[in-house]
């Protein structure tokens, strides 16, 4: 069992890892894609728009897609699609065709709302065997991929080196490791008969919908720094684009710092008590960069932003878990509120950056923060134990 379940650990560290590394390596590249389309900050969120259609068709199919199937299927489907997409952005950019760019973020979208949804209720599954928290590491090989990815794309932005090339390059080193490691999945997790999945929707237990809350607050902080981190930099503090790539590498950095040892945190203070910090935290890094016009602050900020925002997804999702019978749909559930917001949640703050300035934008990830503050007060004075371990 516990030999299983270690190549089981293994093959989801890499499968959270491709599309950290994915995402980073066209986020780094966003100030010269959007040269090369010569887009707008409304057009790009029109662009990116498109990754928000994708991950809502995939989110809201894979719940049951994995009742069905089970895990393995979805995950790699949807993990062999988020690979492919990355190449697809490249051509599209290096065409100037924003419809093109946008296909590649839809099929990014589509394949990382499903698949990633299947590979934390499968990373639930392993984490109930071992008895300890597993899913932060899991994420925390998310965010070393988007670190992997940044510091790449800042090279690469640095040497004005082809963005087609960089993401052909990222694409096709990608397929193979996904392919590899969604072999190693066993099969049937997450598979329930329909007379086992039908009951009481999961949706009406109000514990967990402050769980929902909660991480669409903290997925949304992460989704916003991924998609707009290094334009915020470029157009709202005068970074140039390599500096602005730097600063998002500083974020992914503290990300993963955050997941690789938040273990100790939790051990001592249970999760309810490490949600709420974290969103205070991460709400004070944010407030700091909308606020204060200085550089050096802003990129010192993107520290408490990424710490603050790094457990926030992850623990929910264990507590989800743990809160009730069919733990199955109570992860895909909040899974689901965690991706919509970290997929389709950033391209309307480019809406909203266009007519007010991406800092201003920001303004509604600090709304959202305080109030996963209050939720996840509310939980720790319950006598539940689901978050107090």
């Amino acid at each position: 069992m516990e030999h299983t379940t270690a190549h089981r650990r293994i093959a989801l560290f890499a499968l959270f890892f491709l599309p950290g590394l994915g995402i980073s390596s066209w986020v780094t590249r966003t100030p010269d894609i959007r040269d090369l389309l010569g887009a707008s900050t409304a057009e790009m969120g029109l662009v990116l728009f498109g990754i928000s259609v994708g991950s809502m068709i995939g989110i809201l199919g894979s719940g049951a897609l994995v009742t069905r199937f089970g895990t393995r299927p979805v995950a790699t489907v949807g993990i062999v699609t988020t690979t492919l997409s990355i190449p697809v952005i490249g051509i599209g950019a290096a065409a100037h065709q924003s419809p093109l760019v946008a296909a590649g973020l839809f099929l990014f979208g589509i394949g990382m709302g499903g698949g990633e949804v299947a590979m934390n209720i499968e990373g639930a599954d392993v984490e109930r065997l071992l008895g300890r928290p597993v899913l932060p590491t899991m994420h925390g090989f998310f965010s070393l991929g988007t670190v992997v990815g940044a510091v790449i794309g800042m090279i690469l932005t640095a040497l004005a080196f082809p963005v087609l090339w960089h993401l052909l390059a990222i694409g096709l080193i990608s397929v193979p490791v996904a392919l590899a490691a969604a072999s190693r999945l066993p099969a049937g997790v997450g598979k329930e008969p329909r007379a086992e999945a039908g009951g009481e929707p999961v949706w009406r237990d109000p514990r967990l919908l402050l769980i929902g809350t909660i991480v669409l607050a903290m997925a949304l902080a992460e989704g916003a720094a991924n998609d707009w981190l290094p334009l915020i930099m470029v157009d709202g503090h005068g970074f140039d684009p390599a500096l602005g790539s730097a600063v998002y590498v500083v974020f992914a950095a503290a990300m993963t710092i955050g997941r690789f040892t938040g273990d100790v945190f939790l051990k001592r203070y249970g999760r309810a008590t490490v949600l709420a910090a974290s969103a205070v935290v991460g709400a004070v890094g944010v407030a700091l960069v909308v606020f204060v016009d200085n550089q050096i602050v802003a990129g010192a900020a993107v520290l408490l932003w990424g710490l603050g925002s790094a457990l926030g997804f992850p623990v929910a999702l264990s507590a989800a878990g743990d809160s009730g019978d069919n733990p199955t749909a109570r992860v895909s559930l909040v899974a689901a509120a965690g991706y919509v917001a970290f997929l389709v949640g950033p391209p309307a703050l480019g809406f909203l950056g266009e007519h007010y300035g991406l800092r201003a934008a920001m303004i509604t990830v600090l709304t959202l923060l305080a109030i996963a503050t209050l939720a996840a007060t509310t939980l720790r004075r319950s006598t539940t134990p689901t978050l107090s371990r």
